[in-house]
């Protein structure tokens, strides 16, 4: 079995309401950068949290850095409760979306990309990329990063249920072409 770990799960959520960021830079857990976006975003960071929260002018928000989808919601609710409690935003249920999940396994065996690269149609050129780009519409939009040390990455999945299929069928992927 092919060990997989979450390396990084993207959600995102509403406020349904507009923000002024400028107010918000007067708090030490908001970060307001000029200079990025415009001045569009600003960062809720705190010491407990794994990852960071961007939150945009408009009520939204993206969460990323996060491990898991329950820890990215729990980031995006600890957000949207800062501003409730200090007096920036109106309560509101959040719904949450799992935008992207970035997810690396290792296959602990020597893949033959070039192999991989005329059975598969993965692209392989390495004098630009040192590995092979897979790319599935099924059972999940996907792509996958194949090193020939058998390491892979694998992003665009929205769930963690969609790990398992997916990993299933580059299992079948990669043993067909060794």
């Amino acid at each position: 079995m092919v060990k997989t770990v979450i390396v990084n799960v993207v959600s995102t959520a509403n406020l349904q309401q507009k923000l002024d960021l400028h107010e918000l830079e007067q708090f030490k857990e908001i970060l307001h950068d000029t200079k990025t976006y415009r001045g569009r975003v600003a960062y809720f960071k705190i010491p407990t949290m794994e990852g960071k929260v961007s939150i945009f002018a408009s009520g939204k928000m993206i969460s990323v850095g996060t491990k898991s989808e329950p820890q990215a919601r729990k980031e995006l609710k600890l957000a949207a409760r800062f501003l409730v409690e200090k007096g920036y935003a109106k309560p509101i249920g959040l719904s949450f979306r799992t935008q992207n999940m970035v997810i690396t396994a290792d296959f602990r065996k020597s893949l033959d990309l070039e192999k991989l690269s005329e059975t598969a149609r993965a692209i392989y050129e390495p004098e630009q990329f040192p590995g092979a780009i897979v790319r599935y519409e099924k059972p999940y939009r996907t792509s996958i990063l194949v090193f020939a040390s058998g390491k892979v990455v694998i992003a665009g999945l929205k769930s963690s249920t969609q790990i398992e299929p997916t990993m299933e069928k580059l299992k079948e992927l990669i043993e067909s072409n060794q």
